[in-house]
């Protein structure tokens, strides 16, 4: 094979390559709406301070979320279960 016509070879493979992994890689758009919703149903008691617990889940302080939930007057399994739905 000529070098010439190596390179668009090669460069069409690492195209497939490179689009095939992105494909396949999961979405990891952490998601503190889901986390506020989940306490709005859950626990309506403590639906006012989700959103600042919620955003503190979503950038991975999940003892914090916890925290914030359980002082707002969430239940603890409400509140681990929320604050995983927002990493």
């Amino acid at each position: 094979m000529r070098p010439s016509a190596r390179i668009p070879s090669i460069l069409a493979g690492l195209a497939l390559a490179v689009g095939g992994a992105v494909v396949a890689a999961p979405s990891a758009q952490a998601d503190a709406k889901a986390c506020e919703q989940y306490v709005a149903q859950h626990s309506p008691e403590a639906a006012d301070g989700a959103a600042e617990a919620c955003y503190e889940g979503r950038i991975g302080n999940q003892t914090s979320c916890v925290a914030s939930l359980v002082a707002v007057g969430a239940g603890k399994d409400t509140a681990n279960t929320a604050c995983e739905a927002s990493r």
